[in-house]
């Protein structure tokens, strides 16, 4: 599997993108006994292309154990829990984990190692068990400035440090909650140098905004030509990021399908609001087709997301529920 594994950090084209994703699927199939059972109520047929292969609707990891056979879990993650049950993500391997993302950020937003990294993320660090707090913390740590770390609750102390690191002539980066950097904003304190990351959801904490009406705030509140954002999710290896105008990009690891939202196994245009279907090719050893509850569209440059589907069960959700 190690073959496997080199040869999906180092696709190239969307040929070699699919080839590998047949092959994961394949691998899965027979290894994730979750998604072969799901495979075969469908009686699905065997795919020759990536937009034949059956996605998993994502509400699976809150009653399944999803993980290869062959594995027995090294960590779980748990989802924040403010839309119901929690789901689990029984992870084989940190080590890919920790190689998936070092791999999208430094792709898409810089080397940790040349950068101040400050993470606002109350919420996740209380309730505990976050692959979002796992991934900022492993960041951090390659952070060689001492100004990196994670900031509870003091809101000034953000604000010191950033103030700081631009002294130094240092990038800044924070990741932050979006109800955390609502707070921020309202002391009106200037960020215009750094890049912030929001990780989405008042958490039941605000009322929920949309990305616009969010995006607008804090730009205005910390005094940022740009917001950007995160978009990640507990039963994922991997992540996009959005670094202005709401849409994100992905590196080679990972694909954006949009199916039609009254038909989960046909996709739409171009352009056309859908459900998203994610490829997530280092999830390999639990599932990597993802039917997602998120509304969005597929641009020629990257995605956007809408909304989540009204109804929080995707189609097919009951099949194996026990």
């Amino acid at each position: 599997m190690m073959a496997l594994v080199d040869r999906i950090f180092s696709i190239q084209n969307d040929t070699e993108f699919e080839q590998i994703a047949l092959e994961v699927f394949e691998y899965q199939k027979s290894n994730c006994l979750v998604y072969k059972k799901y495979i075969d109520y469908l009686n699905w047929p065997y795919p020759t292309k990536i937009e034949e292969i059956p996605f998993l609707p994502i509400d699976f990891f809150k009653s399944q154990k999803i993980i290869s056979e062959e594995f027995t879990q090294e960590i779980i993650f748990k989802s924040s829990g403010t839309g119901g049950k929690r789901s689990s993500h029984y992870v084989a391997q940190t080590s890919l984990y920790e190689k998936s993302f070092n791999f999208n950020y430094e792709k898409l937003l810089g080397n940790p190692q040349e950068q101040v990294i400050l993470a606002l993320l109350p919420n996740y660090m209380e309730q505990g068990e976050s692959s979002l707090i796992y991934m900022v913390d492993n960041l951090i740590s390659k952070s060689p400035h001492p100004l990196s770390g994670f900031v509870l609750n003091d809101l000034d102390e953000i604000k010191k440090r950033y103030d700081e690191a631009i002294r130094l002539n240092i990038p800044v980066v924070i990741f932050g909650v979006s109800y955390a950097l609502l707070d921020l904003a309202a002391l009106n304190f200037n960020f215009e140098k750094a890049l912030i990351i929001e990780t989405g959801g008042m958490k039941g904490k605000r009322k929920e905004l949309t990305k616009l009406e969010l995006h607008k705030a804090l730009k205005i509140g910390l005094k940022c030509e740009n917001i950007s954002s995160e978009y990640g999710m507990t039963e994922l290896l991997s992540q996009a990021y959005s670094k202005e105008n709401g849409l994100f990009n992905t590196t080679s690891l990972m694909k954006i399908l949009i199916r039609e939202t009254d038909d989960p196994f046909t996709y739409t245009e171009l352009g056309k609001t859908g459900g998203i279907n994610i490829i997530d090719l280092a999830n390999l050893y639990s599932c990597s087709f993802i039917a997602t509850q998120d509304l969005g569209k597929v641009h020629k440059d990257g995605f956007e997301i809408i909304g989540r589907f009204d109804n929080s069960d995707v189609r097919g959700c009951n099949l194996l529920v026990e």
